[in-house]
């Protein structure tokens, strides 16, 4: 499998990170099989593209939500490295755990 699951839509709130805000997120590697994309269409004219990302950010965007990674944008960019047989991938993490932390169990008295 090349991604830990596929999913229509974004499960967390909107973050309002511009271009220009995820371009100030450095770039680290994710493996393929941790990420759960947010979109189930592909279009196989993009995905052959190869000047896709000729006016967009040459690393697909990942949001860190509640301790999964969500492939925001870049889905095509995964599948050309997965069908190239690489299955690690450079992408800049937006983690929105520290923002909205998960209600742990209300306190003992």
């Amino acid at each position: 499998m090349i991604f830990r699951d596929v999913r229509d839509g974004r499960p967390y709130p909107d973050h309002g990170f511009t271009t220009r805000d995820w371009s100030r997120l450095p770039p680290r590697q994710v493996r393929m099989d941790e990420l759960i994309t947010t979109k189930r269409v592909l279009h196989l004219d993009t995905l052959l593209d190869e000047d896709s990302t000729f006016y967009g950010d040459l690393f697909p965007h990942v949001v860190r939500w509640r301790g999964e990674l969500f492939l925001e944008d870049g889905l095509h960019r995964a599948l050309r490295s997965a069908l190239q047989q690489r299955f690690v991938m450079h992408v800049r993490v937006l983690d929105l755990d520290p923002l909205y932390p998960v209600p742990g169990p209300p306190p003992v008295n």
